[in-house]
């Protein structure tokens, strides 16, 4: 089974060609582990397990997969690019595997030296990189200029393809089944983990590739973070529980996020507080139009955060875009000079951590860009919460 699309991975590829073009550059290496998974996924519909890797553009086409030798059979079997080299650098360290031909940067740079000239090497991903590949691969590409490269191919992915959309749209309303199960588990003295379970065993069953973060579940107190795994807290009655899931579609994510009473009943002061958030989360929606600029969509937001005291328990922004990952650039923030473009897929997430009464509270949901507004990736989840409480 592979997650990659044949002819986006072929546009995508000449994107990286032109880049290089365009900055004189003459490859790009392209970072990517377990964790941080998008700019290499972009390019293959991979990533392997527990060794790190990269993926190698020449200007000339050039297309290699750069990793270990436990990952190798699993890239040729599933990645959409399987020309592949192996480096200690990028191994498990101390890991042996004898009979597998292990290369250095060195080797790299003398075999694309015999193909065509490399003097200047641009690197993406330089943020997530460890030290140990860089210098390996600093010192292998002597003599050459090293540039980094990250930003303009983050940019490649801001605004999604009509396919990308289409797999986060498949996505966000996985989530919305997951959010069904979830909620039928919840209960006086169930644990945080059953009610992640019900979620995520729907989720695999009807394909998702993998989870762009751990469940979601904080009950009580623990629901005062912006990221509350599930654990084996039991949650009781009168609390409210803090729900979120993000499961991947060919590697694209969607997700929800919901804060619901234990009980099945709000007390009146949590009932106007769902209210007051998603009074804002229409606000915001209403903003998200082609030409908005990101300042200008958290603005709105804001004074109604101001007017019913929430403002000082404000952690994140209104509005982030999603890709690969679930939360990814652009984050239109208070200072954001980003700009809406159509096919942007962008989440409604909006929260509060550390009220003293309410802990913390999240509502979220999904919308992909249209030259008529922001048109919800899942319908129902967005009825569902728009009219949670009346």
């Amino acid at each position: 089974m592979a997650y990659y699309n044949k002819a986006e991975t072929e546009k995508r590829i000449a994107k990286v060609v032109d880049l290089l073009n365009e900055k004189d550059t003459d490859i790009a290496i392209i970072y990517f582990d377990e964790l941080n998974v998008a700019n290499g996924w972009y390019l293959t519909g991979w990533v392997g397990q527990f060794e790190k890797g990269a993926v190698l553009i020449g200007r000339d086409g050039t297309a290699m997969l750069l990793g270990g030798p436990e990952s190798e059979p699993f890239a040729k079997q599933s990645s959409a690019i399987n020309d592949t080299r192996c480096f200690t650098v990028f191994m498990v360290p101390d890991e042996e595997y004898p009979n597998a031909t292990i290369i250095g940067f060195k080797e790299l740079f003398a075999e694309l030296s015999a193909k065509f000239p490399v003097k200047r090497v641009g690197l993406v991903g330089t943020n997530d990189m460890p030290y140990a590949v860089h210098r390996d691969l600093v010192k292998g590409f002597e003599g050459c200029d090293i540039v980094d490269l990250t930003e303009d191919y983050l940019k490649f992915r801001y605004v999604k393809s009509d396919w990308e959309v289409e797999q986060a749209r498949a996505a966000t309303r996985l989530a919305c089944k997951a959010y069904k199960a979830m909620m039928e588990k919840i209960g006086d003295g169930v644990k945080e983990y059953e009610v992640a379970a019900a979620g995520e065993a729907v989720c695999r069953a009807n394909g998702a590739n993998s989870f762009a973060f751990q469940t979601i579940v904080g009950s009580g107190v623990r629901a005062n973070a912006v990221v509350p795994t599930a654990t084996d807290r039991a949650m009781k009655n009168g609390e409210l529980v803090m729900l979120g899931i993000a499961p991947r579609i060919n590697g694209y994510a969607g997700t929800f996020g919901h804060t619901v009473p234990v009980s099945g009943e709000y007390s009146p002061e949590q009932k106007k507080c769902l209210k007051d958030m998603i009074e804002v989360m229409k606000l915001t929606k209403s903003m998200l139009k082609i030409g908005a600029k990101g300042k200008d969509i958290d603005k709105a937001g804001r004074k109604l955060y101001e007017k019913g005291g929430y403002l000082k328990y404000l952690v994140c922004p209104f509005a982030h875009t999603m890709g690969l990952m679930e939360a990814e650039a652009p984050f239109f923030g208070p200072k954001s000079e980003d700009v809406l473009e159509k096919n942007m897929i962008v989440n409604v997430d909006v929260s509060f951590f550390g009220h003293p009464e309410f802990h913390g509270l999240r509502v979220e949901t999904c919308y992909v860009i249209t030259e008529n507004g922001a048109e919800p990736l899942c319908p129902e989840f967005e009825e569902e919460l728009f009219n949670y409480v009346k």
